[in-house]
């Protein structure tokens, strides 16, 4: 099995989120993705977050008809701050058996930051990482990411254009369609009493109509 994992805030999921995620199924011929919201993101503990019923409703509202999607609330099974490493590790574990091949999906922006993250050096060695970049990005190497000695652990394979740990995961750099979509202006504009329309789908449009969503 070859799954992407692709996580966030999704407040509100939007369609570069899903066109990103079409685009990375297709580019690594992954069997799934699946959408891993936060439910208490470490670097927003003090923001204000629509709740993770109404996040997770949009989602699931967003990917419906598409088999390749699939939604997981491992996030929100946990009391504590939401972190990558153990979701990743906790799916792994639960799919060990069936050799679970996993693709940790997520934007150049936040890659790079990746130096910030909790156990930031042993989630690089548990699974691949499928970085999204925009176009005209041009990659340097991974020294100016990473500290220069984890960085010398990767060597940059022809075969799979990404850069192979010493556990056999690659780091790979792909560019996708960009959409300059933030799910902070939707916020904005929803708050506004302003149309929506083609930055969300249809659905997710009418769901935060229905619901009053980000109206003070």
């Amino acid at each position: 099995m070859k799954w992407g994992l692709f996580g966030g805030t999704f407040d509100p999921i939007h369609i570069g989120h899903l066109r990103c995620a079409s685009e990375m199924l297709e580019i690594f011929d992954l069997n799934r993705i699946i959408f891993v919201p936060a439910a208490r993101p470490p670097h927003k503990l003090n923001a204000a977050i629509t709740s993770f019923y109404h996040r997770e409703q949009m989602i699931r509202l967003a990917i419906e008809g598409n088999p390749a999607f699939s939604f997981s609330d491992v996030e929100n099974r946990r009391e504590k701050t939401s972190y990558s490493v153990e979701t990743v590790e906790r799916l792994l574990d639960q799919y060990r058996l069936e050799k679970l091949e996993l693709y940790f999906i997520l934007g150049q922006d936040a890659f790079h930051a990746i130096r910030t993250w909790k156990d930031w050096e042993r989630l690089l060695l548990m699974c691949h990482f499928a970085v999204m970049t925009r176009p005209g990005y041009m990659h340097r190497g991974l020294e100016e990411i990473l500290t220069p000695e984890f960085a010398s652990r990767f060597t940059y394979d022809e075969g799979v254009r990404g850069f192979r740990g010493p556990t056999g995961h690659v780091i790979c750099f792909r560019e996708v369609t960009f959409l300059d979509i933030a799910s902070s202006n939707i916020r904005k504009r929803a708050k506004e009493g302003k149309d929506v329309h083609y930055l969300v789908t249809d659905e997710v449009r009418r769901y935060i109509l229905k619901n009053s969503l980000y109206r003070e």
